[in-house]
């Protein structure tokens, strides 16, 4: 199989908000991605500084550290002019061997990500784990020494953004921080954009499709194995109904078919084509095999959706209350007052499952990413094979962690009981109703406003107060309120803060 799609290594169901047991998929919320197993990783390091993938054909460098200084920082971030040159300076070398190191298109670079990673935007980094295997892959988050934030952890891919912007150019890469690809612009602050970076060589057909349209509604991918819908589902949906939306079409067996899905968000990102957009080509970032609604988006202008995928996008706090999708078309953000394609068509983020956009009019994110929540739907089938392994005793629900069930396939019933004093910030425990367990650096959690103006909710020394606020997960946040920059402390991990238009403190 010339692209295998890596499985995304999410093991987990999960609810609207919360981890659950795997259900039948006709259950609701059943039919998400860890129900179903597909190519696991075959890394093997090679004891050179290099790490194999049996799977994908691909030979990796395995670690960032450019100066060789046993620690991954700031330093070792390179310019994309100094991105470009890298390869010919390590080709001349013959590092391990080999003399034909490339840059990784963003599809090779995405085989790594794993959706076992915890996303720390949550603002609670009490339970950090990166997206990608740090058993074979040597990571770091950003460095705060540098003024950098957690999440800045972005490598650089070789794919620049086909569509013109307000902004200036962006470059695709994947945050192994944070667990998405956006096109990053080139600079920051009147300054040269730096990224991690890690060459490839190997297998130079991954990431090219091969599609046969079977003149039936479905299109067959013979690079990957998989089968699509031609069309997408035509209409938006939270993500539960997404799920649901899949076995109404199994129960009338859609175009011939009982056995579709919902992609996984691996198996989804396979289909965009980087080389076209919404403002290059007039068209999604889809091959025109595939036929996709369109419709009017936050800017007044025709638009292509985002994509909902089966996987949960889980914050670091523990919250499973968003998914992540694929822009298709452009992936707008809020930014300086105005609506712009802020990373792409082409882009992987993700959105409260459930939820009213209206509550986001500019927005979230540093960038204001814009929030949908009702997502649209194409279907999938073969590649990844069901794993009923997975699936919950029927016993699960009944409040006791009975025999033959585990934290793992029932979260329900065995979770441990919360103790406030036991240094383990519980599910049912926040820094305001237990400080002395979830103490955390960063904004506290909150239901409503009084949590905020409890004590513990706000820090003492922030004069403006806090705002209980929404994040794109799906929690609530403290956040601190300002009028100027000068009024928002530092934030996690000691990244700098900024006052948005809103009066409140995001990461710069």
């Amino acid at each position: 199989m010339p692209y295998a799609i890596v499985d995304t290594n999410q093991t987990s169901c999960y609810g609207e908000t919360l981890a659950m047991g795997c259900v039948e998929p006709a259950v609701p919320f059943g039919g998400q991605d860890a129900q179903y197993l597909g190519y696991q990783p075959g890394y093997t390091d090679n004891s050179d500084g290099t790490v194999s993938d049996a799977v994908t054909g691909l030979m990796w460098i395995k670690s960032p550290d450019m100066d060789g200084d046993g620690v991954i920082d700031a330093s070792d971030k390179l310019t994309w002019s100094e991105i470009q040159a890298y390869p010919e300076t390590l080709n001349a070398q013959g590092f391990a061997g080999y003399s034909d190191w490339r840059l990784p298109t963003i599809k090779e670079l995405y085989s790594l990500i794993l959706f076992s990673g915890t996303d720390p935007s949550s603002g609670d980094e009490s339970n950090l784990i990166p997206f990608i295997d740090t058993d074979y892959f040597d990571f770091a988050y950003g460095d705060a020494s540098a003024g950098e934030r957690t999440i800045d952890s972005q490598y650089a891919s070789s794919n620049i953004y086909v569509g013109p912007t307000t902004v200036e150019d962006l470059l695709f890469g994947v945050n192994f921080a944070d667990g998405r690809i956006k096109g990053y612009g080139l600079t920051m602050n009147n300054q040269e954009k730096t990224f991690l970076l890690i060459l490839v060589r190997g297998n130079t057909s991954y990431g090219v499709n091969d599609y046969v349209d079977n003149g039936d509604g479905t299109v067959s991918d013979r690079a990957t194995g998989l089968m699509w819908a031609q069309d997408d589902s035509g209409e938006g949906m939270i993500w539960e109904d997404a799920l649901a939306y899949a076995q109404q079409m199994n129960a009338v067996e859609h175009l011939g078919y009982s056995d579709w899905r919902v992609p996984n968000i691996k198996e989804l990102q396979s289909i965009i084509d980087y080389t076209r957009s919404p403002e290059s080509s007039d068209s999604p970032a889809l091959d025109p095999v595939f036929n996709a609604t369109s419709f009017i988006n936050e800017l007044g202008e025709e638009d292509w959706p985002f994509v909902w995928s089966s996987t949960t996008h889980v914050g670091s706090n523990g919250s499973a209350a968003a998914a992540s999708y694929v822009a298709f078309g452009k992936a707008l953000g809020y930014m300086n007052g105005n609506w712009i394609d802020v990373h792409g068509a082409g882009a992987q983020r993700s959105d409260p499952k459930n939820g009213d956009p209206a509550d986001y009019p500019t927005g979230f994110g540093p960038q204001g990413d814009a929030i949908r929540i009702f997502n649209y739907v194409r279907l999938v089938r073969g590649g990844a094979t069901s794993d009923d392994s997975v699936l919950a005793p029927q016993t699960c629900g009944n409040g006791e962690c009975d025999a033959g069930e585990t934290l793992a396939i029932c979260p329900e019933d065995c979770q441990s009981p919360s103790v406030c004093g036991d240094s383990v910030c519980a599910a049912d425990e926040t820094t305001v109703t237990c400080p002395a367990d979830c103490t955390v650096e960063g904004p506290v959690s909150c239901e409503t406003q009084a949590d905020c103006d409890a004590p513990g909710g706000c820090p003492d020394e922030l004069t403006e107060g806090c705002t209980c606020s929404d994040t794109p997960d799906g929690s609530k946040l403290c956040v601190p309120n300002c009028n100027t920059a000068e009024d928002c402390p530092p934030g996690p991990g000691g990244a700098t803060m900024t006052c948005n238009p809103e009066g409140l403190c995001v990461p710069q």
